[in-house]
């Protein structure tokens, strides 16, 4: 017969071998389990040795169902006399996909009433619905108007039978023997290793309530999960089940159990005494108590637990609850390389991120599903450090990281005349050339002392389409290959990482560290700071306009709305303004604005900055000014002010801005808001309105030419 045998996603490959070993004719991988060809007595293996699968279905009834009517005629034309005692108990789960029944509880609503109909007019009495233990599983599964109703042998497999007490986010049994098998924890390996005189050893460093280890013990002994779960009773009351046959293999069973004979090499060490006293509980309801050394340690005192070969499997923490973070993660690849650099193993970690921080050398990553959580499986060969590089040496890069290092080198080579002419030295080297590595990467060259060059990485948020851990490796495989081109060391590296969550993507990751210094831009000197904040205190993409601010601002009143950290003030100071106002509602971005006028020796009365709402400034303000720059935000609220909407006020703002505008003067206009629709309708009553944004746009922004857009406003020059 024809059968499909769920499993957790990652696991399906695994779990096909496995049906193959345990007498499946044929096991194909599908998403989320496994399609199988074989008689009833591979299923029932599966019932009975499964390490991976979640359940084993039993297809009773394949028929097409587009309608609620199609589900209850169907189920209700089975004689079900042949597969449940009228007076027993029953449950049901649906599995829904598509159009025509969409609603689970309602779908399994419809099958009980069927079978419930159907008995009661066959013997006059009618079955109760259990749900934790009936005499009968039912599983309903409907996907593109076809729909199979199949008997679940068992319920869930993960459940072994041995679990007493858990910690706060336990490993399923399945998931586990997964990763123990990605290690290489496997009956093959572990008879080659006794045969060879040095049987292995199992360490779990971080253990919690043992799941790990006392499967890995489970497979050491060849002791079948099912023999734990069921005993002597059969898993289920479905009359169609062939006790004497279950019977045949649960004693064939018994008969490989070895627990007896299981060796003291397995080792499980957490920091949590009272974790450790629940799982030497669960290894004892599993019988390999004797064989299992539980200890409380922490990570950062491992030692090699025995001498000889051996396998490490790990669940560090990851979920939210157990509150996981990168150090943590880097402790324990620090640990495994010192104390057991030989042996082999895998972790499974929550994200690619905590992967990487490990610093382990893979040999292969997976990408496993532990319930909810999207998780990456490290798969190593070894835990040795790898070795250090010789002068000159390169080290290896993935495919993927050198096909982003050679766009680089290639957009480098190709702006390098154009820096060079210009004297850029902060710059936009990539802006996601490469779709699929979606990031923006600015330079930041210091002026003076070191002459240091800096990064500023910020990570553009993945499509829905893109898992997380695809997202997670394709930027580690963008910070390697910035490492190699602009070899900068990581702490020059200032990294925004994007997280998912409720509400959508938004900046979640970034280091916290104070590190100002000083760059150049034109003839003015300027102060950022990459690290501390989520901007730098420099709008790369504003160059041209501070520029044209500088050229234009001699002898001129100059005023700068939104002044944010004054870069724009500092060039018309520098280009000898006769005085500059420069207005923000911050504190911070005021003192950082005069900061970079004192570096620059423009300091004086001549020199303004008010803290104030730009909109209440300027109608406040009766002076006259020569030359504005107003760059508002898109939209800003305070508890102090009115909140401020771009599209809906910046008619209001340009209009008051331009009754401080002197006759004959100019005022630049810039945003970054994309869906921005300027009202130059209106405008053009006190204004005549030129837009300019192409020539806004160095050669670094072209990728992107809708970072920002720029008009020219002229007093005195209306129609």
């Amino acid at each position: 017969m024809q059968y499909f045998v769920p499993c957790g996603r990652g696991l399906e490959y695994l779990l096909a071998d496995e049906l193959l070993a345990l007498g499946a004719e044929r096991a194909t991988a599908a998403q989320s389990g496994v399609n199988a060809e074989g008689d009833a007595t591979s299923l029932l293996r599966v019932v009975l040795w499964s390490r991976l699968a979640s359940r084993a279905l039993w297809p009773l009834i394949s028929f097409d169902c587009t309608s609620e009517d199609d589900l209850y005629a169907a189920v209700h034309g089975i004689d079900w006399r042949e597969h449940l005692d009228p007076e027993d108990t029953l449950a049901v789960a649906a599995h829904l996909a598509g159009t025509g029944i969409t609603h689970e509880r309602y779908a399994v609503q419809r099958v009980k009433d069927a079978i419930v109909d159907r008995l009661r007019f066959d013997t006059g009495m009618r079955p109760s619905v259990d749900v934790e233990h009936p005499g009968l599983r039912l599983d309903l599964v409907v996907r593109k108007g076809r729909a199979v109703l199949s008997v679940d042998l068992a319920g869930p497999l993960h459940r072994r039978g041995w679990r007493q007490g858990q910690g706060d986010a336990p490993l399923k049994e399945n998931l586990a023997c997964a990763v123990l098998a990605r290690a290489g924890w496997t009956r093959e390996a572990l008879a080659a290793a006794a045969a060879a005189g040095a049987p292995l050893a199992l360490l779990d460093p971080m253990c919690g309530s043992g799941s790990l280890l006392i499967e890995g013990a489970l497979i050491a002994a060849d002791v079948a999960p099912g023999l734990l779960r069921h005993g002597d009773e059969a898993p289920t009351r479905w009359r169609g089940f062939d006790r004497a046959l279950w019977q045949q293999l649960l004693e064939e069973a018994k008969a490989r159990d070895r627990r007896a004979e299981l060796p003291a090499l397995f080792f499980g060490i957490d920091l949590d005494a009272r974790i450790v006293q629940q799982a030497r509980r669960n290894a004892e309801a599993a019988g390999v108590f004797e064989a299992i050394d539980f200890s409380a340690g922490d990570i950062g005192a491992l030692q090699r637990p025995c001498e000889g070969p051996g396998v490490v499997v790990c669940n560090p923490p990851y979920d939210a609850r157990l509150a996981a973070d990168e150090a943590l993660y880097a402790s324990l690849g620090s640990a495994l390389q010192r104390a057991v650099p030989d042996w082999r193993g895998a972790i499974l970690c929550g994200s690619e991120a905590l992967a990487h921080a490990t610093r382990l050398r893979a040999r292969k990553r997976y990408a496993i599903s532990n319930g909810a959580l999207e998780c990456t499986l490290l798969a190593c060969d070894t835990f040795a450090p790898p070795p250090a590089r010789t002068e000159g040496e390169v080290r290896p890069m993935s495919e993927g990281a050198r096909m982003v290092a050679n766009r680089l080198k290639k957009t480098l080579k190709n702006s390098a005349r154009w820096r060079e002419r210009e004297g850029i030295t902060c710059f936009r080297a990539y802006d996601a050339d490469l779709p699929e590595y979606a990031a923006a990467v600015d330079v930041y060259q210091e002026d003076g002392g070191e002459a240091r060059s800096f990064l500023h990485v910020q990570e553009y948020a993945p499509p829905a389409s893109v898992a997380e851990h695809d997202a997670r490796r394709r930027f580690g495989e963008l910070l390697a290959a910035l490492r190699e081109v602009f070899e900068v060391p990581r702490e020059r590296i200032a990294i925004k990482t994007r997280t998912r969550g409720k509400g959508g993507s938004k900046y979640g990751l970034m280091d916290e560290r104070q590190e100002a210094f000083i760059v150049r831009e034109g003839k003015v000197r300027l102060e950022v700071d990459l690290f501390g904040h989520l901007d730098t205190g420099l709008f790369l993409d504003h160059r041209p306009l501070r520029l044209r601010i500088a050229e234009e601002a001699r002898g001129l009143r100059f005023l700068n709305l939104f002044c944010y950290t004054g870069a724009a003030t500092v060039h018309a100071a520098v280009g000898g303004a006769a005085s500059t106002m420069s207005v923000d509602l911050s504190s911070t971005y005021l003192e950082w604005a005069a900061r970079n006028m004192a570096i620059n020796g423009q300091v004086g009365p001549q020199h303004r900055y008010a803290k104030a709402d730009a909109m209440a400034w300027l109608r406040a303000e009766k002076g006259e000014y020569d030359l504005i720059f107003c760059d508002p935000p898109t939209f800003s609220n305070s508890k102090d002010k009115d909140d401020f909407d771009l599209q809906k006020h910046h008619v209001d703002l340009l209009g008051a801005a331009m009754r401080r505008l002197a006759p004959g003067g100019l005022l630049l206009f810039s945003n970054n808001f994309r869906r921005f629709k300027p009202d130059l309708e209106t405008l053009a009553k006190f204004a005549e309105v030129e837009e300019i944004t192409p020539a806004t746009i160095d050669p670094d922004f072209e990728r992107n030419p809708r970072i920002h857009r720029a008009w020219l406003l002229h007093r005195g020059r209306a129609a």
